[in-house]
C-alpha cells in the first residue's frame, strides 16, 4: 500500500475521533444545554485549517492521477473534487450557524441540530466512499511513477492538532479529543 494511502486513512481516523466530539456536544444541545461552543469552534477551525487545505488537496492529486489511468474507476467512483466542495459547503454552513448562535441571532434548535448532524453524516459517508472506491482503484491503478510524481507535489505540513504538540489554538481541542479517548478505553 501506499505511504499517501496510510496517511490518508490516519487523517481519516482522526477526522473520525473530531466528529464523535462534535456528536457528544450535539447531545448535550439536543437535552437543551448548552454544548461547549469554543469546542465546536476548534473543530471547524481545525476542520477549514488542516482537512480542506491539506488533506483534500492530497485526495484529488491521487484522483487526478486516476483519471489518466483508470477512466472506468473514476466513472464508479464520482467526482470526488466535487464532493470536497460539497463538504466545504456544509463546513461553512456549520460555521455560519455557530457564529450565529454566538453573535446573539435567533438560529432555531432544530435547525442548528439539522446543520450538524447533516455535516456529520455526510462526512462520515464521504469518507466511507473515499476508503471503500477511491483508495483501492489508486493502489490497483497507479503506478510507481505515479506515486512518485504525486509525493513531489504534496506539502508535508504536519498535523496542528494529531502530530504531536498540537498548535496552541487546538489545545483545548486536542485535550477533549484526548478525554474523549479515555472515556472510551474506559467503557470497553
Amino acid at each position: 500500500m501506499s505511504r499517501l494511502i496510510e496517511i490518508l486513512l490516519e487523517e481519516h481516523r482522526n477526522i473520525e475521533k473530531l466528529l464523535r466530539v462534535l456528536e457528544q456536544e450535539l447531545d448535550v444541545f439536543d437535552r437543551t444545554e448548552s454544548p461547549d461552543y469554543e469546542i465546536l469552534q476548534a473543530v471547524v477551525e481545525y476542520l477549514q485549517d488542516y482537512p480542506e487545505s491539506y488533506h483534500h488537496p492530497k485526495e484529488d492529486i491521487v484522483f487526478e492521477k486516476l483519471k489518466l489511468r483508470d477512466p472506468s474507476a473514476v466513472a464508479r467512483i464520482g467526482d470526488v473534487e466535487a464532493e470536497h466542495q460539497l463538504e466545504t459547503k456544509r463546513l461553512r454552513r456549520f460555521a455560519q450557524a455557530i457564529n450565529d448562535i454566538l453573535a446573539g441571532r435567533e438560529y432555531p434548535r432544530q435547525s442548528f441540530h439539522n446543520v450538524v448532524r447533516d455535516f456529520i453524516d455526510h462526512q462520515r459517508q464521504h469518507m466511507h466512499k473515499e476508503e471503500q472506491l477511491l483508495y483501492p482503484a489508486a493502489i490497483k491503478g497507479l503506478r510507481a511513477e505515479d506515486w512518485a510524481e504525486i509525493d513531489a507535489r504534496l506539502n508535508n505540513k504536519k498535523d496542528p492538532l494529531f502530530d504531536g504538540i498540537a498548535e496552541k489554538k487546538f489545545a483545548v481541542l486536542r485535550q477533549e479529543v484526548l478525554r474523549w479517548e479515555r472515556e472510551t478505553q474506559a467503557s470497553r
